[in-house]
């Protein structure tokens, strides 16, 4: 996850972090956690323990939460819509979802805080459209991680 963050850095807001979350969580359940902390501690220590990092601790749980939440047995052709779905609403969430933590560490009321997200949706509509279209990728991971699981099974 970490890396595909590196690689994709190029375009703001654009990323398969969301994507990743929600493979593993469909594979592994409960211990998606892992990952997805493992994630969130290299973000930070690479690139800096700030007031950014914070929200890091539960935005991507939300995400995983909402994986959880969803039937374990969907249709086969509404999984992949599902999910890119779900992936885009993650990403045009990302900015409300943020804004707690923010208001809290900068001072904002109420009224700062929804001007705050207010004033980036512009990045979330970029985020969550962006989110969609790279959950294209959501199935053949899920696939791969399915088929890896079986081989280490067999050995």
């Amino acid at each position: 996850m970490y890396a595909s963050k590196v690689i994709m850095e190029f375009a703001p807001n654009v990323h398969l972090i969301g994507v990743f979350i929600i493979a593993m969580t469909v594979v592994y359940r409960k211990k998606a956690l892992y990952p997805i902390y493992v994630f969130v501690f290299l973000t930070g220590l690479l690139n800096g323990f700030s007031a950014w990092w914070i929200p890091y601790l539960y935005i991507w749980t939300v995400l995983w939460a909402v994986t959880m939440l969803l039937p374990r047995k969907l249709p086969k052709k509404a999984e992949p819509f599902v999910y890119m779905a779900v992936c885009a609403l993650h990403g045009f969430s990302y900015g409300t979802l943020y804004a707690p933590a923010q208001a809290i560490m900068f001072g904002l009321n109420f009224t700062g805080m929804v001007s705050w997200i207010i004033a980036g949706l512009p990045f979330d509509m970029i985020h969550g459209v962006s989110n969609f279209f790279c959950g294209i990728l959501i199935m053949p991971i899920i696939s791969t991680l399915r088929l890896a699981e079986r081989s280490s099974n067999i050995n």
